[in-house]
């Protein structure tokens, strides 16, 4: 059985790709074949590969399956800005192709996190967001919340549009993007509004770029 998850979060810069490779690491050790997809990505740098995204790049370090770059990132942006701030020339988005590089890659691993971009609602081209594709693949959701002030309305919030959108939320995470005396506040507070499994916190993470799981006690999705 094919199992797959999308990764969103209340904002952008909350915690997604800490989370998404956390439970690629987690998933690995237990022995499934992980992969992960972040299908558009904004804020590339220029490489003499092309352009290439941080956090995509993680989730290919970390992934069992190795694929191709454009596989696993097949839209790439340079400006640090929504991907339907670009006009269509540079902006070929469709929802086939998106569909069509996870399906390629649903064929290789059974174990596959997808990271979106931004918040839940992020344009990706016209009026179009990437929760709309994922709407249409019917794929469940896992939220990630940077625990801090203003956290608890942005859950309620994105909660709330994921529920309307016919979607399961398998669960979430909160993230402690620094020191925050209020933590345990937050999360019993957020525990109130949201019914589905919590599924850990994660510390702060001075360096992205080598996350160890040994001190940190998450949840696989089911």
């Amino acid at each position: 059985m094919i199992k797959t998850w999308f990764v969103t979060g209340t904002d952008t810069n909350v915690g997604k790709t800490i989370v998404s490779v956390l439970l690629l690491k987690k998933a690995t050790i237990i022995g499934f074949n992980t992969a992960g997809y972040k299908p558009v990505s904004s804020g590339c740098i220029k490489t003499i590969y092309g352009l290439r995204n941080h956090d995509a790049l993680l989730l290919k370090k970390h992934s069992v399956i190795k694929f191709k770059y454009k596989e696993i990132n097949p839209y790439s942006f340079y400006g640090n800005i929504p991907p339907n701030f670009f006009y269509c020339k540079k902006n070929n988005i469709t929802f086939k192709n998106l569909s069509d590089k996870l399906h390629n890659i649903q064929k290789k691993a059974n174990w596959i996190i997808i990271e979106g971009i931004g918040g839940w609602d992020t344009p990706i081209f016209n009026t179009n967001t990437l929760s709309n594709w994922i709407k249409e693949e019917k794929i469940p959701v896992i939220l990630v919340i940077s625990i801090k002030l203003g956290c608890i309305n942005h859950a309620i919030l994105t909660v709330k549009s994921i529920i309307a959108s016919g979607l399961k939320l398998t669960g979430w995470f909160a993230n402690c993007m620094n020191y925050e005396q209020y933590l345990l506040n937050y999360i019993y507070t957020i525990k109130q509004y949201i019914k589905s499994p919590f599924l850990g916190i994660i510390p702060y993470i001075q360096d992205i770029n080598n996350i160890c799981t040994n001190n940190i006690n998450i949840i696989l999705p089911e």
